[in-house]
């Protein structure tokens, strides 16, 4: 077949008007720049949410998208959830009789986005041209969402690491919003901790509370929330919140390259691709594969 598949791009579990409106500045800047690809979004996880992911894949087959390429807008893997992507899509395109749809792999930590992830460190210490001393005086908590699955969590401490490496920050450590420990409270203790007992003079040094997702929405707020909590009860901890990375430039560099890697291989497409398969060195799992009759839905 020589035309491309859709691009649907799938966020997770907001009701969040703001975030929605993030999730379609993203898919008109790629449709933009990639016009011979026909781009949706929408969210999954949310029953109530003001853009659901069906619906970008009703506008998408109406559009006369038989293939659909889905990628996640997930830094991490979310672990078992009551809807998993494959099963949002899988229903949604039940309702399409000859559509068939392969979900690519979560997009962190690529370089690419760890870059971004700085950029708002930088951004929520002042930014402009900073010394060295103010990283080194500065300890980072990574905040990933949290899930009941170990090495869905694994991967947020992987980038704590990765994020850590080379940038001269005094450390970086990670916590979770909900489902996993440690905590944001519990994150930010042992940040403190760790400063105290840095060589040198340990007043002043600084926290900046970075979260591991793309948008604002009830996460985001559910971490400020906690972040907030904790500095009320330490006055004298100085504590900075950064932005998610939301609509950065990587983030579309990122997208396009999971989805040309997905929809490359037109076997995924006749659900031949090997979904289960343990996750390999890189970190990408393969394309699980759906069609209309695969869902359950009409053949």
């Amino acid at each position: 077949m020589t035309t491309r598949p859709a691009l649907l791009i799938a966020g997770h579990g907001t009701r969040h008007e703001g975030a929605a409106d993030a999730l379609r500045a993203r898919v008109r800047a790629l449709a933009e720049r990639h016009p011979d690809v026909p781009v949706a979004g929408g969210f999954f996880g949310a029953t109530t949410s003001p853009l659901p992911l069906s619906g970008a894949v009703d506008e998408l087959v109406a559009r006369g998208a038989t293939r659909l390429v889905a990628v996640p807008l997930l830094m991490a893997p979310t672990g078992a959830l009551r809807e998993t992507l494959p099963d949002a899509v899988a229903r949604a395109v039940a309702a399409h009789p000859g559509v068939r749809a392969v979900c690519g792999p979560e997009l962190g930590p690529d370089p690419r986005l760890l870059g971004a992830l700085e950029r708002r460190l930088d951004e929520a210490l002042g930014g402009g041209a900073r010394r060295p001393e103010d990283r080194a005086r500065t300890t980072v908590l990574l905040v990933g969402r949290g899930a009941a699955d170990p090495l869905a969590n694994a991967e947020v401490v992987r980038a704590a690491r990765l994020l850590w490496e080379g940038r001269g920050f005094a450390g970086v450590e990670s916590a979770f919003v909900t489902l996993a420990a440690p905590d944001v409270p519990a994150g930010l203790d042992r940040c403190r901790v760790l400063a105290a007992a840095a060589p040198g003079p340990s007043y002043g040094r600084r926290t900046v509370v970075l979260p591991y997702f793309f948008f604002a929405g009830d996460l985001l707020e559910r971490l400020r929330m906690q972040t907030e909590g904790w500095a009320a009860a330490h006055p004298g901890a100085e504590v900075l919140g950064a932005e998610p990375i939301g609509v950065a430039p990587e983030l579309a560099e990122v997208v396009m390259e999971r989805y040309r890697a997905a929809g490359a291989d037109e076997a995924a497409f006749d659900g031949r691709a090997a979904a289960e398969d343990a996750r390999p060195a890189g970190g990408a799992l393969p394309g699980a594969a759906m069609s209309a009759a695969a869902a359950g839905g009409p053949a």
